[in-house]
């Protein structure tokens, strides 16, 4: 057996945004269905940033992300987010291939927020509202094009450079630059800042708003006004990672929101388990974390087209040994040493 090595250039080639929110979705029924296996998202806290493992399995998939955050990356030339995906053989635990997932990252978190939009936004909901106007708001509005007939697009960023560079990129989109007020005053809106504190007040939150609340994943952030939380319906990616390093996590700290008072799992609205929107004038949230079924989703898509197409790098990674070179086990000496 071998393994296919998926170098960043490769992996984008293969990367199609309608294709992974059609298996985003489906990871998120298998999650709600009890078809997926994901043990706890664990992190490794460093001076400048911070690593996280995300090891998962869903029917005939299996694999680990190795993804870091370090903010100051730019200064270095380095994307803030870098990941890699090894997806392995479930049956035998083979790695089948080790890809770049640092834009399959990108993919899948903007392809669960769309996922989210689909199942919790207004039916007529035309104005999508960016806060932050950085790789994951270029993502953002293209997941949300393929979903709804976008009329207007309030693009907002402490940056007001990086505005001007994404409505250049955009200009077949009616993408216009806002404030803060202005970008929340949307039929949906998506938080995308590393802020610790809140940046979105509850005032400028209207009824029937959906808030995809995604830049929040890791303990200590938060984008929005607590009391945005009490007010609204909130819908988690997964509720014991949404309680620990979601939009949610701080207020539960400070006893200003608890987990009782989370309505539901994506997944069980999906499946219908649990009802999303209700009326037009419900708030709807949904804490995006990044759940490791979203990126095994996705590279199962990017594997599966890379092994179709046949034209990628392949490495014999597991050496495959005679039975004659195998040292019995009587002459390795005392276990453990």
């Amino acid at each position: 057996m071998t393994t296919l090595l998926i170098n960043r250039k490769a992996a984008v080639g293969l990367l199609d945004m309608s294709e992974i929110m059609d298996a985003v979705e489906q990871a998120f029924r298998d999650d709600a269905e009890g078809r997926s296996i994901m043990p706890a998202k664990t992190y490794v806290q460093l001076e400048r940033g911070d690593f996280r493992a995300m090891p998962a399995a869903l029917p005939g998939a299996a694999g680990i992300k190795w993804v870091n955050v370090h903010p100051n990356n730019r200064r270095y030339g380095l994307p803030t987010v870098m990941a890699v995906f090894i997806y392995s053989d479930p049956g035998n635990g083979y790695p089948l291939a080790i890809m770049d997932a640092t834009d399959l990252t990108a993919y899948r978190t903007a392809a669960s927020s769309a996922c989210a939009t689909k199942f919790l936004a207004r039916r007529n909901a035309r104005t999508l509202g960016l806060i932050g106007a950085g790789r994951q708001a270029q993502m953002h509005l293209i997941s949300h094009a393929l979903l709804l007939p976008l009329e207007k697009v309030k693009v907002y960023d402490v940056r007001p450079a990086a505005v001007d560079a994404f409505i250049a990129q955009f200009q077949q989109y009616n993408v216009v630059p806002a404030s803060i007020e202005e970008a929340a005053d949307s039929d949906i809106v998506c938080t995308l800042t590393p802020a610790t504190k809140p940046v979105v007040l509850s005032q400028w939150i209207k009824p029937g708003t959906h808030i995809n609340a995604v830049g929040a994943d890791a303990p200590g952030k938060e984008e929005l006004d607590p009391s945005i939380l009490t007010k609204a319906r909130v819908i988690v990616d997964g509720l014991d990672q949404a309680s620990h390093g979601g939009e949610i996590n701080v207020p539960i700290s400070r006893g200003l929101y608890s987990r009782e008072q989370i309505w539901a799992t994506l997944g069980q609205v999906i499946t219908g388990k649990k009802p999303g929107r209700e009326n037009d004038q419900q708030i709807t949230i949904f804490d995006s974390t990044g759940l490791a079924i979203e990126d095994l989703a996705a590279a199962r898509v990017v594997y599966r087209k890379a092994e179709r197409l046949g034209t990628y790098p392949q490495i014999d990674m597991i050496n495959s040994i005679s039975p004659e070179g195998i040292e019995p086990v009587s002459s390795l000496g005392a276990l453990g040493k």
